[in-house]
Parts: structure tokens; sequence; C-alpha cells
């Protein structure tokens, strides 16, 4: 083999001691001993290799006006306000020493802004600070006669006629007033990451979250409800650390994770918008998120031995949860003043790769978890709605244990052809449910071909089936109604599956990817309950380099689950039978054009379209549809964006959201059930507009 060798590589070769097979070094004459007194080294130095110092990156910031009568809309343009400002950056300082510090900021000031900072040594220190806000919106158009929203005390007007139906309760319409649905979290961190010897480091985190807002919720008497807003004020400490070992072939680390939960609110009252019937009751009260607190520690590790790769984590944990309990309107004597709710937490996970020769890796790997709930149990007298009063129940103290093992292979049959086959096992165990134990057996195997020049694909196919102990109801979790009956994530399943992708690149320009998707879950144990469900989805997506500036790219994607299930309204064989159909469908596309007008200039669009839907047909004797369930949605983001100096650029962006859905929930009057206090419609309709100028500035 010929090859050639400069000054930096046959000095890189002498400092490593290495030598080279044909090459034969007198005495004396070795690079070692080259006479150096005359060369410029400062001629040699690498000016690619040279790191910038001083401060370099970029600032922004904008402004836009968002038009929309829907607040649903804030959660494609991320801006609740007509009007909305936003700042970003991406700037770093690094000095002669070595010290580096950066800022990146992401549409600081909308709905979905976010902040990091950082600073440190590389290799020594580092300290970092972050700041997320995050926002989801359901409705600003919810109706409620209730006052003092967004506090823990719901009370009715002066004036509220309660009535024995919610359509003959003669202040109700004049006593509406729109509420916001929606929920805001603001995410506040600070770490800090210490480098110590070449054998250790060490780190520590803490982050705090609110989060606020209104959530929709239901209060009862008897048969009687109103849907209430329920106030959200959630605060929730996190804090991780750890310390880390390395050496030339292993690694450890041990680390805690606590978390701590406050919730301002512990209950909710409320008053009766109906006429008092069960107790005589006017107002009513309910518990709402208590406070509670979680720790884990957990040890892990990795070793390498030749070609063979060994890793583990041993965890152990425990949440709890001892607020006091809520008993206003609760006629009867609570066993104890709070829960002292504990559940343990332990798990084990191992790892093992290894390449037996250069066609053959196995791998094998093994997990553990087990949830043991150590909560006290009590007997409490029960008050339910149905004609049945003062019950005794007991809090059941669910206990789960999970163990997977899954061993694989992987078998390289010639260049461009590769096997995979595996198989895998899962037992779950549970207390108190109707099947104490489920075992699931999977088999797989997986063909890859990149063979072919430009082509890429494979296909994979398993096999599994699930079946377990006895199925019986459990008296703790549920009354039997019919011995047929079988809840599907405990009931014996056979499941097929089968999908496959291609890639394709006819020409250096264009690449096409296909994928699809096939499986079918057949309950074939099952007589009452879900007995076969059906998940077909494909996708395709193309992008095309039609030159060195115009591109354009586009992608579709659907998905099919269909969901049988049988019933039985004598309690006995099944004698109605129902099929629901959803599907979703996904429509994308993109263009743009680079370098125009004096290559200053560039221009694109971008638009996806959305449309899932759902039907649920039921026969018994006849057939009935119950209707179509769907919503639609169009985005579009035309921009451009303008090199004015070498230095600062000018964007504009226009965004479109066109949405609408058909929520049967959403579309029912505040009276339009007689024993029902809704929120009234909520179904959305709407096109909303965006409008936002930014500028970008070049340190």
């Amino acid at each position: 083999m010929k090859f050639k060798l400069n000054v930096v590589t046959l000095a890189l070769i002498a400092n490593a001691g290495f030598a080279i097979p044909g090459m034969a070094l007198a005495d004396g004459y070795g690079i070692q001993n080259a006479n150096t007194e005359k060369v410029k080294f400062d001629k040699w130095a690498c000016k690619r290799c040279k790191i910038e110092t001083g401060v370099n990156g970029t600032i922004g910031a904008g402004v836009g006006y968002n038009d929309s009568d829907d607040i649903r809309s804030a959660n494609a343009f991320a801006a609740e306000n007509e009007f909305v400002g936003k700042v970003d950056a991406d700037v770093s300082y690094i000095s002669e020493s070595g010290y580096r510090a950066s800022i990146e900021a992401q549409n600081l000031g909308m709905e979905n802004g976010r902040l990091d900072l950082e600073s440190g040594k590389v290799g020594q220190h580092k300290l970092s600070l972050n700041y997320r806000q995050i926002a989801t919106y359901k409705t600003d158009k919810a109706m409620s006669p209730y006052q003092g929203v967004g506090g823990d005390h719901l009370t009715l007007p002066d004036n509220w006629q309660t009535a024995g139906s919610s359509q003959d309760m003669s202040e109700l319409y004049s006593s509406l007033n729109p509420l916001e649905l929606s929920l805001k979290r603001k995410r506040a961190g600070i770490g800090f990451e210490y480098q110590g010897e070449e054998l250790w480091s060490t780190y520590v985190n803490y982050q705090r979250e609110d989060k606020t807002g209104l959530k929709q919720a239901s209060g009862s008497f008897f048969n009687q409800s109103m849907m209430l807003a329920e106030p959200v004020d959630y605060t929730t400490d996190t804090v991780e650390a750890g310390i880390k070992l390395k050496g030339d072939n292993w690694f450890t680390a041990l680390a805690y994770s606590g978390s701590s939960f406050k919730n301002q609110y512990s209950q909710l009252t409320f008053d009766n918008a109906f006429n008092p019937t069960f107790g005589a009751q006017t107002q009513g009260t309910m518990a709402l998120d208590p406070d509670n607190e979680a720790h884990t520690v957990s040890l892990m590790g990795q070793y390498t031995a030749g070609s063979t790769i060994m890793s583990g984590r041993v965890h152990y944990g425990q949440m709890s949860q001892d607020q006091a309990l809520v008993t206003s309107g609760y006629g009867y004597q609570t066993p104890v003043d709070a829960l002292d709710a504990k559940v343990d937490m332990k798990g084990a996970n191992l790892k093992v790769v290894s390449r037996i020769n250069r066609t053959v890796r196995v791998n094998a790997s093994y997990d553990y978890s087990d949830r043991d709930n150590k909560t006290n149990v009590e007997e409490w007298t029960q008050i339910s709605i149905n004609s049945t009063t003062g019950k005794v129940a007991y809090n059941t103290p669910y206990d789960f244990t999970t163990q997977r093992a899954k061993l694989g292979a992987d078998f390289r049959l010639s260049r461009g052809m590769k096997l995979e086959a595996g198989y895998d096992f899962r037992r779950d165990e549970r207390s108190y449910q109707d099947r104490e134990t489920t075992d699931e057996n999977t088999l797989w195997t997986k063909f890859r071909l990149s063979a072919f020049d430009n082509w890429d694909m494979w296909i994979k196919g398993s096999y599994g089936e699930r079946d377990g102990s006895e199925y019986q109801a459990s008296e703790w979790t549920s009354s039997e109604s019919n011995s047929l009956l079988r809840k599907y994530n405990l009931a014996d399943r056979q499941r097929t599956m089968v999908e496959a992708r291609i890639s394709h690149t006819p020409v250096d320009a264009l690449t096409i990817d296909f994928g699809g998707r096939y499986a079918l879950d057949d309950y074939n144990e099952t007589q009452i309950g879900l007995t076969e469900s059906q998940d077909i989805s494909y996708d395709i997506s193309a992008s095309y380099l039609i030159n060195d500036d115009m591109m354009v790219n586009a992608f579709y994607n659907r998905q099919n689950i269909d969901s049988e299930q049988a019933g039985s309204n004598n309690f006995g064989a099944p004698n109605w039978f129902g099929l629901v159909e959803d599907q979703v469908d996904v429509i994308g596309a993109g263009f743009s054009y680079n370098n125009l007008l004096e290559k200053k200039l560039r221009l694109g669009v971008d638009y996806t379209y959305s449309d899932s839907s759902s039907n649920t047909q039921v026969q018994q004797g006849l057939s009935g549809d119950y209707g179509d369930y769907y919503a639609k949605v169009h985005n579009v983001n035309v921009y451009g964006q303008y090199q004015a100096t070498d230095k600062m650029a000018l964007r504009l962006d226009y965004k479109m959201e066109k949405y609408k859905d058909n929520d049967p929930g959403n579309s029912i009057a505040p009276d339009g059930i007689w024993n029902l206090v809704g929120f009234g419609y909520n179904s959305h309709d709407y096109n909303a507009h965006l409008i936002m100028l930014s500028m970008s500035y070049k340190l």
C-alpha cells in the first residue's frame, strides 16, 4: 500500500512510539533525533484548528399580531394575547484561559418560550440555569353560573332558584359567565457539574415547576351533577444529584432523585344547584390532588471486557402521601385522620451485549420492577349515589411486580445483508385483580438489506401470546355481573405484527421513504369484552433538491384502528356487538427558495393538514350508528427572510390555522341534560392568523 507521510504525521508516529513495517530507522537518524534548530514551528500552526475567543453568535427580537376568536389557537401559535413579543439568542463567549459561557433563548416571552444559560470551564466545572414555559388551552367559552371561579369555594348567585331539573332553573341562563379552561406551567432550574480528577465527577440539579389554571371537574348529589372549574395551583420541586466514577473500561454512578408536590388547594366546596334531595345537602365538598413526595436512589454501572459490554442498574424508592383527609359533608367517623400512604419501589436492570465474531452479535437483558403498597388497610363507611348507603368498603393496597427478559442475536449474512431474531418474555403479577398473573411470550425476526446502491430496506415480523392464571372477578375491585366478561388488559391475547420500511435515492437530489405496519390483536378466549383490534398504518415521504437554491418536500401518513367488542344486556351470552373505527390522516408539504435578490432573500412555505375521525356502530338485531366524531386542522406558515446587511437579517412570518371539530360531548347546552348543569357549547370552528416580524443580529 502506498501512502504519503507529512511532517505532522511523522511527528505523531514518533511520539507514539509506533513502528512502520518496511520503514527502517538507523540509529541517530530517527525523527526524534532530527535537527530542528532552524525549523520555523510557527509556520506549522493549523489555522483551521484555532479556537475563536471573545463573543460570537446572534441575538434577535420579534413582535407579532394575533387575530383569533378561539383561545385554542394558542396551542399552535404560542400566543394568547392580541399582541405578542419574543426574544431569541444564541450567544457564546470563550476566553483565552478556556472559560466558556453561553446564552440560548427561543421564543422567550411567548407561551412556549425557553432560556438556557451555561458557564464554566470544559473538563472542570459547569453552572447552568434554565427556564421553560408551557401552556395548553382547551376553551375560553365554557359557561358556568358559579361565582368565585379560580378559588376553592364556588357559590351560586344570591337570587339562584333551585329546581329538580336543570331545564327548570329560572336563573340559569341569566347567571352564566364565561371561563377559560387552560393550564400554564413555568419551570425554572439550576444545575452544577464538577469534574474532579480524571477518575470522578459529580453533579446536582434543582428544578421548580409552578402549574396554574383551571381544569374541568364535576360534583354530584345523588344522581344530579354540576360541571365545575377546578382550580390548579401546583408546585413541584425536583432534586437530582449523583457522583460518577470511570476507568479505562468501566463506569459507575450513584444517583439520587427526589420530588415534592404541593397543592395550594386541598378541597373544593360548591353549592348544590338542584333541590336538596340526598341528605338534604345544599353544599358539597370534593378532595383535590394531595401533597406527596417521591425519592429514589440508584446505582448503575458498565464494564467492557474485550468484545463484551455488561451494564446494569439497581434502584430503590418510596412514594408517600400523608395529607389530612377531607371530611366536610361526610357524616361518618373516619378510621384515621390521614391515610399515611406509602409505596415502596425497587428494581434491577441487567444487559449484556457481546460480539462473538465478525458476523454474530448476541444480546440479553433482564428487568425487574416491584411496587409494594404498604398503606394500612382501613375500614371505611361508604356513601353511594345508588340506593345502597352505609356499606363498608376498604382501601385496596395494589401491588405490582413485573419481570421482563429478552434474548436476541444479529447475524451479518454478507455485506449489506443482516438478520436479527429474538425472544421476549414478560410476567406481570398483581394483587387484588381479576387475574393474579399474566405471561407474554413473543418471537420476532428482522431482515435488513442495503446491498443495492441507493436502496435501504428492512422488514420485521413478530408473534406473541398472552395467557395466565385463572380469571375471576375480584371482590376487592369489582362486582361480577357476567362470568364471561374479560378485561382487555388481562385477557388472553394473540398478537401478530408485521412492519417494513424502504428508503430509495434514485438520484442524489431525490430521497423517497416508505413504511407500513400491520398489527392484529385477537382476544381468542373473550366472549364478552374486546374481541379483536386491528391497527394498520403506512406513510410515505419525499424530498427533492430541484437545484442549489430550491428544495421541496412532502409526506403523507394514515392510521386505521378498528376495534370489535361483544356485550350482553341479559347477563348471559353475547347478544349485541360493537365496532369502533378510528382513522387519522396527516398530509404535509414544504418549499423553500434561497439566494433571491442578489443572494439576500429566502422564501418558503410549510403546510400540514390532519383529519382524525371516529365512528361507533352497534348491532343488536338492527344496526345503529352513533355518528362521526372528527377534528380537522389546516396549518400554513409562509415566511421570507432578507439579509439586510452582513450582520442583520429581517424575517416575516404569516401563520394560519383553520380548525373544526364536532365532539358531541362539547355540543350540549347548559341545560341539555335534565340532571346536569353543563359548560355549554365548546366545540371549535375557527380561522386564526398570526403575523410576526423579527430581526436577528450577528455579533
